[in-house]
Parts: C-alpha cells; structure tokens; sequence
C-alpha cells in the first residue's frame, strides 16, 4: 500500500509515492533520479548509500522512507556544486581519490559529519570514524590524505 511521503532533500521539498516501507533510497533514486547514492549490498554495511539524515551519516539502503519523512536529508549532490565544490569534494579531486567512485559517498558523507566534531583529527581518529565505509579500489591512504586536506582547509574557512 504506498502513500504520498514528504520529504526534505538537499534543502526541497519533495514528495514520493511509495511504500512507507520502502528503503529511503530506492525514493532517492528512483523517484526522485538522484544518481547518488548507490546500493552496494543492501544491509547497511559497506557505506555506497550514506546520506545525511539531520546531519547524522546514515545508510539509506536500510532507512525506510517513512523514516526519513520530515527530517533533513543531505546526499552528495547536496554538499556542494562543480562551481563551489564542498572542501571534502575538492580535496577529493586534488588527492586523486577516487578509482571507479562508487563509494565516494560513503566516504564523504561520513567523514563531513566527523569533521564537524573533529576540527583537526589525527589519522588514527580517521580510520577509526570512517571503519565502517568500504573501498575495493584500495584509495585508503589518499582518503586519510582527503580528509585531512579538507579538514585543514574547513579550519581556516
């Protein structure tokens, strides 16, 4: 039985018409053609379909879209534009990041939402934030390199 859901994406107002308990994004995808997220497995553990909810990095795969309804949702596309780039954007492109990108979500999301409670984190406190987004390309290093790339060009901002 699917029913009309509004919902808050990267600053609009949307609608769907869906199953309330339809995963948030199969919505963002499919009804509303956003083109990131992705699905990676389906269970929340591998981090290609992090959005921010109520600026909380969290896994759109296993958030239902009735869930989602009424809180503030941040995709990617969201943080910033090809003109403006968010710091974490940019420091991906001049670290080199990203190999295939698939998982660049995961990665950013998570770490934008850490940055803000960690103005100036050490590499430790890196890995230990984003442990839970995976990378089959192996881009590990030139991630801990974004971050901190980001992190000291969001300090001084």
């Amino acid at each position: 039985m699917s029913e009309r859901i509004p919902l808050k994406v990267n600053g609009k107002a949307a609608e769907v018409e869906a199953d309330p308990a339809m995963p948030l994004l199969y919505a963002l995808r499919n009804e509303l053609g956003l083109n990131n997220p992705h699905f990676g497995c389906g269970l929340g553990q591998c981090g290609a379909c992090t959005v921010q909810i109520d600026g909380r990095p969290m896994r759109s795969c296993v958030v239902t879209t009735s869930a989602a309804k009424g809180r503030e949702i941040v995709t990617l596309a969201g943080m910033g534009t090809e003109a403006n780039p968010h710091p974490l954007q940019k420091a991906w492109i001049e670290e080199q990041v990203s190999q295939c990108g698939y998982c660049t979500a995961g990665w950013i999301m998570t770490a934008d939402a850490f940055l803000k409670t960690n103005k100036n984190p050490t590499d430790a406190e890196i890995r230990k934030a984003l442990a839970g987004v995976k990378c089959r390309c192996g881009t590990h290093l030139a991630i801990i390199r974004a971050v901190k790339r980001a992190a000291r060009a969001m300090a001084t901002a």
